[in-house]
This record gives structure tokens, C-alpha cells and sequence, in this order.
């Protein structure tokens, strides 16, 4: 079976971004696993990587990791099955053997020559079962932390921001007030102590603010009606 090909990987990316899981088969080179056993992947790294496709082998709950070379998109054809053979006639009894004038020797013993191949198949299971030991499921990579800050300017408006590690994912945003207040209260009791004053200093200015706002349109309605008599 041919290994995947350039086209085939990036059949299968795309696959994979579109939610589903390809199937692929299982060739000859994979270690651990039967040739022609079929897989599901779940997940694509980079070549570089070296065994970068991640694969769930049919009726396994673990996800493995395999090169290119080791899974193939051609489907292995179904074995064909062998007619059964009609049954042999049962052959003649050979002639009866003369008796022997001696009695013959005994056959020397042959269970060292039987026994020979036994070391070279023992080291080949072994083999593969080290290699399968040696194949354990990638473990996820733990997620970073993250620092949000909440920030006050001099007129009292709140922003926040929220940085992994020493990337900024979220730049300053304004945030409401009572938004602010009421995350510090359900945060913690010394988080809210030490929010309310801030947020009291920025009530009070807005209320200064509005009451200076309105004795100037006092005013400037006191002129206007001057200007109208």
C-alpha cells in the first residue's frame, strides 16, 4: 500500500477543519499496529515533526502518533475466500514389510534442530512489543496562565486588559463602572474594599460635573431669555 502523498495530507487537513474524522488504513510499515487495520485521525501536526498524524486505531481508545509512511488513504482489498476442496480419497493400505532381519537403530533425537528458529522469533515479539511500549499516547500540553488588569484613569473610566504570559491578547477596553464594582464584590472582600473608594472618588466627580454642567445652562438659558424680551 502506498504511503500518504502531499495531495492526500492536505485532503486530510482540510477534512479535519471541516469537522470531520478521514479514515486511513494502516500499511506495513507501521510498527505496533496490523497492516490493513483502518484508523480514524484526529489530528494534524507538521511534518517536521516526524510522526506529526494522529490516529485512533479502529476499537482503541487511544490516539497514536505515525509518519506518512505508516497510513495510507487506499482502502487494503478484502481477502478473498478459498473454495472449500473436495476431500481426498483415502489412499491403500501400503503392502506389509517383511520382518526385519535386525532390529534397525534408534533415530537420533532432532529436538535441537526443531528448537533452532525459537531465539529469532522470541527476539522479533519482543521487538515489537517494545516498540508498541514505546508508542503511548501524547500527552496535551499544559495551558499557560493569564494577568487581567483592571485600570482606573484620573476622570474615574475603567479598562481592562488580559495578557498571556508576555503576549497581550486583549488591549485596554473601557469597561462600566458597576461592572467593576460588582466583579470586586464577588471576587473577594479586600478586592471590593479596595475598589469602592476609587469608585466613590469617580462618583462624586461625575455628580460635580453634572451640577456645574447645569448652572452653566442656567445661565445660558438666563441669557437667552434677556436676549428675547
Amino acid at each position: 500500500m502506498s504511503p500518504l502523498s502531499s495531495d492526500e495530507l492536505r485532503e486530510i487537513r482540510e477534512e479535519l477543519t471541516a469537522g470531520t474524522t478521514p479514515t486511513v488504513w494502516f500499511t506495513g510499515s507501521a510498527v505496533g499496529v496490523q497492516e490493513g487495520r483502518s484508523g480514524k485521525v484526529v489530528a494534524l501536526g507538521e511534518p517536521a515533526e516526524g510522526d506529526f498524524i494522529q490516529v485512533r486505531p479502529a476499537g482503541s481508545k487511544d490516539v497514536l502518533s505515525f509518519s506518512a509512511a505508516e497510513v495510507t488513504r487506499v482502502k487494503p482489498p478484502r481477502k478473498r475466500a478459498v473454495p472449500d476442496q473436495p476431500p481426498a480419497k483415502a489412499a491403500a493400505p501400503p503392502p506389509a514389510a517383511p520382518a526385519p532381519a535386525k532390529p534397525a537403530a534408534p533415530a537420533k533425537p532432532r529436538a535441537a534442530a526443531a528448537a533452532t528458529p525459537a531465539p529469532a522469533a522470541s527476539a522479533s515479539a519482543k521487538s515489537a512489543e517494545s516498540a508498541a511500549a514505546r508508542r503511548k499516547p501524547r500527552q496535551p500540553k499544559p495551558v499557560g496562565g493569564a494577568t487581567v488588569t483592571l485600570t482606573a484613569d484620573q476622570d474615574g473610566q475603567w479598562s481592562v486588559e488580559v495578557s498571556t504570559g508576555k503576549k497581550r491578547v486583549v488591549r485596554p477596553t473601557p469597561v462600566p463602572a458597576n461592572a467593576v464594582a460588582q466583579a470586586a464584590k464577588a471576587l473577594h472582600d479586600e478586592v471590593a474594599a479596595a475598589v469602592e473608594p476609587l469608585i466613590d472618588a469617580a462618583r462624586e466627580q461625575q455628580q460635580a460635573r453634572v451640577e456645574q454642567l447645569r448652572a452653566e445652562l442656567a445661565a445660558a438659558q438666563a441669557a437667552l431669555d434677556e436676549l428675547a424680551n
